[in-house]
């Protein structure tokens, strides 16, 4: 069992953590970074065309790379693994990870182990994954302009999708699971006067296909009952929108979250309810959901944590 000691442990290697791998180690924290999956869910992104910096675009992982790369350069350590136990009950904290193979001690902890969207649990999901299927249509959307694209979900985060897509697309489906639209009236309202977006109601997806790219989906209709009609739509993009699941189970019995499970910080600050432990990126910010906020946010918690050690030494 190796033993780890750090004035700031860093948990989750998305935006969010390497740019408080950054700062942290540019005010000598000497930080510590329990890496999980190296660059989040960006390492299943595709080209990325809406972060400052890359005036030509840039792939998911080739970005990731770099953001590590300069993290490192300014001394950020790191070790591989999955954090399985906290105690934050008193500083300094401790920190397992893989079951007690390695343990942490920190004078101030920085969560960032992201949100994971929620998948429909198809093989084909994966199979299309960054060639059709996406989570997020402000990251993708730019590439399906005059293409047609489904969306998938009913309440106000799909209805939001399907008019920023419909913006770009030539036309949208909503594949809507149930008979109505759980989106507020005022939502509901702009999608069913949108030309361009189509609602399927009480449709499933039973399957995606295509050679290279994505190129239609199989759909259901009243599954499960004696109307039940099977029948495919031919389209280029894939949307999720049915929600996302924030990483923070591990630190339920500590940290306050909200009802959807995100970490809930102090004011404009990145201060959870914990002295000491700070929130930053997706697992704190159930809005926005960016890169480049994610990475904002890293920054904040960075000197956030600084002026919490200059205080309390």
């Amino acid at each position: 069992m190796s033993e780890y000691t750090t004035k700031c442990l860093i948990i989750g290697s998305g935006p969010a953590g390497y740019t408080a791998g950054i700062y942290t180690s540019r005010a000598n924290l000497r930080p510590l970074m329990i890496e999980g999956v190296p660059g989040g869910q960006l390492m299943q992104t595709t080209e990325i065309e809406n972060f400052p910096g890359y005036p030509e675009g840039v792939m998911g992982p080739a970005m990731m790379d770099d953001l590590r790369t300069q993290a490192l350069r300014f001394g950020l350590e790191t070790i591989p693994g999955e954090v399985t136990e906290v105690d934050f009950s008193k500083r300094p904290f401790k920190v397992k990870v893989n079951g007690g193979s390695h343990t942490v001690t920190a004078d101030t902890v920085i969560i960032s182990t992201g949100a994971s969207a929620r998948y429909l649990g198809l093989d084909d999901e994966q199979r299309y994954l960054g060639i059709g299927v996406s989570a997020c249509a402000t990251c993708d959307g730019f590439f399906y302009r005059n293409r047609v694209v489904a969306v998938v979900g009913g309440g106000d985060t799909a209805c939001e999708e399907a008019l920023y897509l419909s913006s770009l697309a030539s036309k949208v489906y909503m594949i809507v699971r149930k008979d109505y639209l759980r989106a507020s009236k005022y939502m509901q309202a702009r999608v069913m006067q949108n030309e361009k977006i189509e609602v399927r109601f009480n449709t499933q997806t039973l399957g995606l296909f295509g050679d290279d790219n994505l190129e239609g989906a199989h759909l259901v209709r009243h599954q499960g009952t004696p109307d039940a009609e099977n029948f495919d739509i031919k389209i280029d993009g894939f949307f999720l929108a049915i929600g996302h699941k924030p990483n923070t189970e591990v630190f339920k019995p500590f940290i306050e979250l909200d009802e959807a499970g995100y970490v809930v910080t102090e004011g404009k600050t990145t201060h959870t309810n914990v002295p000491g432990v700070f929130a930053a990126g997706d697992v704190a910010d159930p809005t926005y959901q960016q890169a480049i906020s994610a990475a904002g946010m890293g920054c904040r918690a960075a000197i956030d944590a600084e002026h919490f050690l200059l205080m309390n030494v």
